[in-house]
């Protein structure tokens, strides 16, 4: 039987980019069909094709709707999402991963890497690319080294979802949320940091960058 090929949609307002990328990713992955390339986010929502398996998100467009709406609507269609931006500053990649999206790229990435990308999200598994997961390591912040899933959790606990609501956006089950959240106040407190509340832990998830400070 023949391999399922993931449907994508890339979603950038460089045009010039977009062309690239489409070609690009034609090129380089047959188990990828690029069946929507928009410039605009209401052009990806009334896109025939739309719903689709992935979709590669520009971070920077400019049209004032935060990511974090974005993100919701494309879970709530069934679809796992991939950033893309020209920044490299880890708070963006921490935030993004937080927000739910489940790849983040830099957009100087070769087509393999995104193709690698795709695939992951399209299994439900977090991506971030090698040079993105150094700068993640080597930031120097007051916080213990998390995983993507642990920052995820910490992010939407510390912003007020009770466990059940973080496990249920994150498609895990509630006991596997509490030992995640067993895990991070574990990791805080050999820092020597106590997160032991809730309040506390939202206090850290915001100095840390994990959560944005009006979420």
């Amino acid at each position: 039987m023949a391999a399922k090929h993931i449907r994508i949609a890339i979603v950038d307002d460089h045009r010039m980019l977009l062309g690239a990328l489409t070609e690009w990713i034609r090129q380089a992955a047959k188990d990828i069909d690029m069946v929507v390339a928009a410039a605009a986010w209401p052009e990806l929502l009334a896109h025939p094709e739309f719903p689709v398996d992935v979709v590669l998100l520009d971070l920077d467009l400019k049209d004032n709707i935060p990511v974090s709406v974005k993100l919701s609507a494309l879970k709530a269609a069934g679809v796992k999402t991939v950033l893309m931006s020209t920044y490299s500053d880890p708070h963006v990649v921490r935030e993004a991963i937080a927000s739910g999206a489940l790849g983040y790229l830099v957009k100087s990435e070769d087509a393999a890497m995104i193709a690698e990308a795709i695939r992951a999200a399209y299994r439900g598994e977090s991506f971030i690319s090698a040079e993105l997961d150094e700068l993640l390591a080597a930031e120097d912040f007051s916080g213990p080294q998390l995983s993507a899933q642990e920052r995820r959790v910490m992010a939407l606990y510390g912003a007020g979802e009770p466990v059940k609501a973080v496990a249920f956006t994150l498609g895990i089950s509630d006991e596997t949320a509490k030992s995640y959240l067993k895990r991070i106040r574990e990791k805080y407190r050999l820092a020597g940091l106590d997160v032991g509340t809730k309040v506390a832990l939202r206090k850290r998830a915001i100095a840390d960058g994990i959560l944005l400070q009006n979420e």
